[in-house]
């Protein structure tokens, strides 16, 4: 007969993890909506489609977006559209860019 099924304990890896899933913005749900825009400096989507305006963060992402949506036309990486060169930039924000890495909680 084996002995008495013992329950695991958390490691202190899998705590540190936890801990840093919990405090760390990821840049999803209503705090990031903004970010995934790109209405900010320091926002995922870099790159618009001319064609159908859809946002990608990288010309890599683009290209295959157009592959995969457009495989008629050609890709015209000068046509892009840089959403970072139209927005001003801010001298100093002071909220919280949902894709840095960073803690709200201290």
């Amino acid at each position: 007969m084996t002995g008495k099924a013992k329950p695991k304990k958390h490691t202190a890896k899998e705590i540190a993890a936890k801990i840093d899933a919990a405090t760390t913005n990821r840049g999803g749900g209503k705090a990031g909506v903004e970010d995934r825009k790109a209405l900010d400096k320091g926002g995922h989507a870099k790159l618009a489609c001319p064609i159908c305006k859809v946002t990608a963060p990288d010309s890599k992402s683009m290209l295959i977006h157009h592959e995969a949506r457009h495989p008629k036309l050609p890709y015209e990486e000068e046509k892009l559209i840089n959403l970072h060169a139209s927005t001003p930039v801010e001298a100093e924000s002071s909220k919280p860019k949902p894709g840095v890495r960073g803690s709200l909680k201290k």
